[in-house]
């Protein structure tokens, strides 16, 4: 069975970038509802004993009345996860190393990077995520719609910014573009750089 995770971190240590009211909402609810909807449809199935991450890369294994809603959900599940374990308040600001010069050849510079990275989420219509991602040596910045997630279709992901409304809405309201902005303050780099060099 599927668990929700742990916050690495108490409800109100992101504030003020992130409230622990919008924490407590995010994560205890909508995530939670994810965990517990993906559970209900992966129950009896090839997927049952699988991590949400595994899942999302053997959606052939899911039964075809279901393996919408199964993308959905494990999507939920999956993308928050990944999401949560990012962030911190005093965490590594930038890259090093491999990553920052991965970064500096795809992009031109870190500054670029978070330019294109915010215009990108920005520019996603309605629900969905910027992410940062690597196939083939090659980092690109995409976005999704709804929960899909870049993990399906074989890429490695190293970072992403939820613009789901109700990440954000509490804070910030109809401003997803500041919101965006100030992401960066709380982004780990060292958790970045981690799933890098896996």
């Amino acid at each position: 069975m599927i668990e929700l995770i742990k916050l690495p971190y108490a409800y109100d240590a992101l504030e003020p970038v992130i409230s622990k009211e919008t924490i407590e909402y995010h994560h205890d609810k909508h995530h939670q509802a994810y965990v517990n909807k993906l559970n209900e449809l992966i129950e009896g199935t090839e997927l049952a004993d699988m991590h949400p991450c595994e899942i999302l890369k053997n959606l052939d294994k899911a039964p075809a009345d279901k393996k919408q809603a199964i993308i959905n959900q494990g999507g939920g599940v999956y993308n928050h996860n990944v999401y949560w374990t990012q962030l911190a308040k005093d965490g590594q600001k930038e890259p090093k190393g491999e990553l920052k010069e991965a970064i500096d050849k795809a992009f031109g510079s870190f500054d670029e990077f978070k330019e294109k990275f915010e215009k990108a989420g920005a520019g996603q219509f309605g629900s969905g995520w910027a992410w940062l991602v690597e196939k083939d040596g090659k980092l690109e910045i995409m976005t999704t719609a709804n929960q899909d997630a870049p993990i399906s279709k074989g890429y490695k992901v190293l970072l992403n910014n939820d613009v789901w409304e109700h990440a954000y809405y509490i804070d910030y309201r109809n401003k997803r573009a500041e919101y965006l902005k100030k992401f960066w303050d709380i982004v780990d780099w060292s958790v970045v750089e981690e799933r890098f060099v896996k």
